[in-house]
């Protein structure tokens, strides 16, 4: 449920932006000059616009494709992400999205246009080399595509550029956009899961693992790219079992020689999101556990988190060619 759609003057005769509103005939609407009027002040109770977010609906002036954090990719060279959206529909505790913004309401940049001239003088300017563009970063990629339809746009574009190389990056089941396209192999589209318990204790209104994996059985079998994405790997007392069984249940139906990339990670958050999110949810197990400060990331003592990295490697290397494996950083 969205509580009211704020939208800029700027980009209210939009043609995205009418299509958006014709899907809100009975939300209440209003006009403001810029999206920070809504989206930056202080004094906002995070948990509660949780609980039922507004839609803002905004222009985004510039910086529309950045360079990604140091370690963030797929082992390109070039690597950059873009956020068609901000804030996500799901409530993991454990994101680092839950203390990144003042607000929870939820951001979307209508000017597809102006993200997409970004990003081909991007590829441009690396002639023949790939660039990677990751669309995850500050929100789910494809949760909202019914609202958003930013697969539909940027599918075709992407699949213009011979060197653009797309991560949707996702927890959704939202494929049906996709598979009205013909599929290119360098649009991946890559799931995120934690086991059952985890999930079932932490990624609140997010599908079904089943789900998920019957999403990506579509995708596999229309011809898409598809990738896995083990992260956060979160510790219990049988994460063990737990993890290997996620293993087991997704490759009795996916073919592992069809994926296109894996990436495996623990539990993490910069020291000021821990922080944040910590003040907002104070009762919540995750972050009573034996964490520790590492280099400005709080997450699992050094020896618990390679212990638990070693042993998801192992057996995921067991169902998966290596070269399709990217870890993310950890300490040996």
């Amino acid at each position: 449920m969205v509580s009211c759609v704020y939208v800029e003057s700027s980009i209210k005769n939009h043609q995205r932006t009418l299509r958006i509103l014709a899907r809100f005939k009975n939300t209440p609407v209003v006009e403001i000059e810029h999206h920070g009027e809504v989206f930056n002040p202080s004094a906002q109770n995070f948990r509660l616009q949780k609980s039922n977010p507004a839609l803002i609906l905004a222009h985004k002036n510039n910086r529309h494709a950045l360079p990604t954090p140091d370690g963030y990719g797929l082992g390109g060279k070039h690597n950059y992400y873009f956020s068609h959206m901000l804030n996500c529909l799901y409530d993991c505790r454990y994101c680092f999205l839950q203390g990144m913004y003042k607000s929870a309401h939820q951001v979307i940049f209508v000017n597809y246009e102006d993200f997409n001239e970004d990003i081909t003088q991007i590829c441009a300017q690396h002639n023949s080399e790939p660039a990677w563009f990751f669309s995850g970063y500050d929100c789910d990629s494809l949760a909202y595509e019914p609202v958003t339809q930013f697969a539909d746009y940027f599918v075709p574009e992407f699949s213009k550029i011979d060197n653009a190389w797309l991560e949707l990056r996702t927890k959704s089941t939202q494929v049906r956009q996709l598979l009205k396209h013909e599929p290119c192999n360098r649009i991946v589209t890559a799931f995120s899961f934690t086991e059952q318990h985890s999930h079932d204790k932490l990624e609140h209104g997010v599908p079904s693992i089943e789900k998920r994996i019957d999403a990506m059985k579509l995708l596999v079998d229309a011809g898409w790219p598809i990738g896995l994405r083990f992260d956060p790997i979160v510790y219990h007392d049988n994460y063990q079992a737990s993890f290997s069984h996620l293993l087991e249940t997704i490759f009795a139906t996916i073919d592992a020689n069809q994926l296109h990339s894996v990436s495996l990670g623990a539990f993490r958050l910069p020291k000021n999101n821990f922080r944040q999110i910590n003040k907002l949810y104070p009762d919540e197990p995750l972050f009573a556990q034996n964490l520790a400060l590492n280099d400005g990331i709080v997450g699992y003592p050094l020896t618990l988190e390679n212990e638990m990295m070693r042993y998801c490697e192992q057996q995921l290397l067991q169902h998966i060619p290596a070269h399709c494996y990217h870890p993310c950083e950890w300490h040996e």
